[in-house]
């Protein structure tokens, strides 16, 4: 069996650690004979750092399916962007300051500095200011910038773009103001080539159209010989449909979005509370 794990609202608890449960169900599910996948969002260097933390070894699907890395660091599949298709409504988000947004090249997440320092501006405001489930989400996505070890600061995402050497993967962009977003969502989605998901209500993420959760499981289980009614995916937020929609076996975090729930045919414990273990040993008993 293929199993794929999301990483974060999943794999990782609130303080960006694989719990030593966690770890110990994946190792038992790898002495087992399965393949235990990581499917994420983030790049591959910062998932692959979150393994070695804990001395595991896993194909990771990084960058929402972008790309696929096998535990030896060959490259299965890449899909960069177009990178001169996007820097126009890159540009424009430059210029809306209630738009904070991020670009990921494989192994570095590219900010500006001065909407960083918004950012904090925002998640510092009393809750009578900000609502508290916007204030918890803004505190959550600063949180986990600190856990990306490779999130780098720039004075102007131009010096980003501008650089041959950067492949542009995956742009994020994140607003209180969801009308902005919707702006943002309509001048990507106009571009030929792009996907746009969402792990929030407050963000969207644009990949290549082919970069998606669901294709890179499909994409590893094919390179594995596994037939996709052995493949099992385990996730909490919507960027996770995808590989629900082709998998045989989809578990739902109990932190997950209720429309993740509503296709789950079963629903684990939270990420706080060794969900993926929990998880695991569903599926262990099903086989």
């Amino acid at each position: 069996m293929l199993i794929a794990l999301d990483m974060d609202g999943t794999l990782l608890n609130e303080k960006g650690n694989i719990s030593p449960g966690n770890r110990e169900a994946i190792l038992q599910a790898q002495k087992l004979g399965h393949i235990v996948v990581i499917a994420t969002g983030r790049s591959y260097m910062d998932a692959e750092r979150q393994l070695r933390l804990v001395d595991l070894e896993c194909p990771v699907i990084s960058l929402n399916g972008a790309v696929i890395t096998m535990p030896d660091k060959t490259l299965v599949a890449s899909k960069p962007l177009n990178k001169e298709d996007i820097i126009p409504a890159l540009r424009w988000m430059n210029e809306i300051p209630e738009l904070y947004y991020e670009v990921y090249t494989e192994d570095t997440v590219y900010a500006e500095l001065n909407k960083r320092v918004k950012l904090e501006k925002l998640a510092a405001l009393s809750d009578e200011e900000v609502p508290e489930e916007v204030s918890w989400l803004l505190k959550a996505m600063i949180d986990q910038q600190f856990q990306q070890a490779s999130v780098t600061y720039v004075e102007n995402m131009e010096e980003v773009w501008s650089k041959d050497e950067n492949v542009i993967y995956k742009a994020l962009a994140f607003s209180l103001n969801r009308e902005l977003l919707k702006e943002a969502s309509t001048r990507f989605a106009a571009i030929p080539g792009m996907i746009i998901t969402a792990s929030h209500v407050n963000n969207i993420e644009i990949n290549h159209k082919d970069a998606n959760k669901g294709s890179g499981v499909a994409q590893l289980a094919a390179h594995y010989g596994i037939p996709l009614g052995h493949v099992a995916v385990m996730g909490d937020s919507y960027n996770d449909l995808p590989m629900f929609e082709m998998a045989a076996y989809r578990i739902a975090m109990a932190n997950a979005a209720q429309i993740l729930k509503d296709t789950a045919e079963y629903v684990t414990l939270s990420n706080e509370e060794d969900g993926v273990a929990v998880g695991l040993q569903y599926l262990f008993n099903q086989k």
